[in-house]
């Protein structure tokens, strides 16, 4: 070969160094769901241990401050239920501080608040057959019907008013969100279905034994609506619907009552 017909220089190059791919997962293969319920019984432990120091601030508070003049005539509904609405925002409040700070989780889709699966009106409808059936129930095991903390809090007119609204609004919602939004998820990944209905129906029961004269016979009826709450929870995966059905329940025992209030009816 002359020289002229040699090829020029030509420098030579390093091998391209592999370019990192990014992570995936092997063919065929899915992410891992994430855990839920994420939290656990230390969760509930101490979602219970901040129960009887909310009560005991929300007592001092109310106190102090129907202590202002021209609170002081309030009737005694009015006190109660302000007392009662303060334990529950603090107990929420140091249930949100435990998601956002132990799991970095929001609160209300934590707890299922989602559309349910199936239409309102049927909702509704549970709510009130439900309701039909405690009544049933109630006349079967002889339920007594005498005074006790619950109905001497809705003597008169505006005391039942007052109950009515907080009894088909805040009660029902705080209530569904403690018992089948935090406490049945958990049993029911731990026990299963039906037990973890059944075994959070039972302190949802008790929670209402002292309102109601210490009556067992309360306490039944009411842990069966409880399971009606918690098969509602699980069937449609909503909490919402939990709450739509306990309140559209609490509505039909107040609508009964307001009606027996009237004068003539309605």
């Amino acid at each position: 070969m002359s020289p002229e017909e040699t090829p020029p220089y030509t420098a030579p190059t390093s091998p391209e160094p592999p370019r990192e791919e990014p992570m995936s997962c092997a063919a065929g293969e899915t992410p891992a769901p994430e855990r839920y319920p994420f939290w656990n019984y230390l969760d509930i432990v101490l979602f219970l241990g901040m129960a009887l120091p909310s009560i005991l601030a929300a007592g001092l508070v109310v106190k102090i401050v129907f202590l202002v003049p021209g609170l002081r005539a309030a009737p005694q509904v009015v006190e109660l239920l302000a007392a009662q609405f303060m334990v529950y925002a603090l107990l929420f409040g140091f249930l949100l501080a435990i998601f956002r700070v132990r799991y970095d989780k929001p609160f209300w889709r934590s707890l299922a608040w989602t559309p349910p699966r199936i239409p309102f009106l049927w909702i509704v409808i549970a709510g009130f057959v439900t309701g039909i059936l405690v009544v049933v129930a109630s006349n079967l095991i002889h339920t007594p019907d005498t005074p006790n903390p619950m109905t001497e809090l809705m003597e008169g007119r505006a005391s039942l008013i007052a109950m009515a609204i907080f009894g088909v609004t805040v009660a029902p919602l705080c209530e569904e969100l403690g018992f089948r939004g935090f406490l049945q998820p958990l049993l029911v990944k731990s026990l299963g279905a039906a037990p973890g209905i059944l075994l959070t129906a039972i302190p949802f029961g008790l929670l209402h034994w002292q309102e109601y004269g210490n009556s067992w016979r309360h306490v039944v009826v009411i842990a069966g609506a409880g399971a009606a709450f918690g098969w509602m929870r699980q069937a449609t995966g909503s909490t919402r619907a939990a709450v739509l059905m306990h309140a559209s329940y609490n509505a039909l025992f107040f609508a009964a009552l307001l009606r027996k209030d009237l004068p003539h009816g309605w």
